[in-house]
């Protein structure tokens, strides 16, 4: 029997100019939004695998909803957000001007970065390693708006474009697929809208 997967990225961040990217911190918006849905799980009480990159913000949104639902967490370091430590901290606007070049130019390593390509193949690989085994429940897994933009278009079968980015607000936001049919359901919704499900 088709699970529901589901792909979650981890809501709003600390930003620590000073700090590696990849252990920045939720803040505290970010951390009531998942509060808040641990309180009320919603849609993801069927839920029994979470799955997590290992970077801190991930963890510190993956971590509440693995307790919540009485589940150990699977940590995996390849779903990282897509490798930026080649410019280390961008100021924002210059940040975004990269992040564009880098969906536009998906087989191109823009200042260092991890090419799109290369990102995408590790997502994909990483979604896929943890679904080759028969699943008993619902999967969520919890990562990255960039990678889980690279993955959303894999599974639509499209070319990678940030028009299918999770978009402006900070992150917490989701897509399901059927784990057999492996094809988005919809597109990005907030994280709250799982606690209206059942």
């Amino acid at each position: 029997m088709p699970q529901i997967v589901r792909y979650l990225t981890h809501p709003q961040v600390l930003i620590e100019p000073l700090k590696d990217v990849r252990a920045w911190s939720l803040n505290e918006v970010g951390s009531n939004r998942v509060a808040s849905l641990a309180a009320r799980l919603g849609s993801l009480s069927g839920t029994r695998r979470v799955i997590s990159s290992e970077e801190t913000k991930a963890l510190e949104t993956a971590t509440p909803l693995a307790s919540a639902l009485g589940v150990a967490l699977e940590v995996r370091p390849k779903m990282h957000e897509n490798d930026r430590s080649a410019t280390g901290f961008l100021p924002p606007q210059e940040f975004e001007a990269v992040a564009d070049q880098f969906f536009a130019e998906p087989a191109t390593s823009v200042r260092g970065w991890e090419t799109a390509e290369d990102a995408q193949r590790r997502i994909v690989a990483e979604v896929e390693a943890c679904l080759t085994a028969p699943q008993d429940g619902d999967i969520l897994f919890v990562g990255h708006g960039g990678v889980g933009t690279l993955l959303f278009c894999a599974l639509s079968g499209i070319g990678i474009d940030q028009r299918f980015d999770q978009g402006p607000g900070g992150g917490g936001c989701w897509f399901a697929f059927d784990s057999h049919v492996r094809r988005p359901q919809h597109k990005w919704q907030p994280m709250e809208a799982l606690m209206t499900g059942s």
